[in-house]
């Protein structure tokens, strides 16, 4: 059976027994916080439970390492949404150490793309384009660096309020153990 039958076994028993009802909120986040986060698997329980929150606490809002790669990509949007439009008043970059964008070989990735039957001229046109494989991939060389990295680029973004506070933190993605590396950036810079 595929995981898409598989899935839709289990959410037609899901509903029929309403276990549902125990998730039930509104999209306004009730501790008005967007967080920023990896995408990792080992965050999906363990980061909001480390956080204290439950269903309907936070927006999250989840990408590989944490980085936003450009200003006006979904994610920054999805920033920008969530204090506009969805009450948030705070915003987390929450990265974690053992991260797969850790040191990232951008070029082995495009050297990937091959094996799985992309023309390499769609790479080239790309670049020709401007969107620049080594930059469109990039990781970081340490979570703290990454996270570094989007929360300035929140806070220099021009249509990001001033007077809301972006915090970073590292996370232990085994422990759930937060560290703190920065608490309101603006009075960093």
């Amino acid at each position: 059976m595929s995981n898409v039958q598989s899935i839709l076994e289990y959410n037609k028993e899901f509903v029929k027994e309403k276990r549902y009802e125990e998730y039930l909120t509104d999209k306004y986040p009730d501790k008005e916080v967007a967080v920023l986060t990896c995408m990792d698997t080992r965050l999906v329980e363990l980061l909001p439970k480390a956080l204290g929150f439950k269903n309907g606490d936070a927006k999250f809002i989840k990408n590989a390492g944490a980085i936003l790669t450009q200003p006006f990509g979904s994610a920054m949007r999805s920033i920008l949404v969530a204090v506009y439009e969805l009450g948030a008043r705070e915003v987390l970059v929450i990265g974690h150490h053992g991260c797969g964008m850790t040191n990232v070989d951008a070029r082995g990735i495009v050297d990937k793309f091959a094996d799985h039957g992309i023309d390499s001229l769609a790479v080239e046109t790309l670049e020709n384009a401007g969107i620049h494989m080594e930059k469109f991939l990039r990781g970081f060389g340490s979570a703290e660096e990454g996270i570094m990295h989007s929360i300035r680029m929140i806070r220099r973004h021009p249509l990001f309020p001033k007077a809301i506070p972006v915090h970073g933190l590292v996370m232990d993605p085994e422990s759930g153990a937060l560290e703190l590396i920065v608490e309101d950036y603006r009075e960093q810079e």
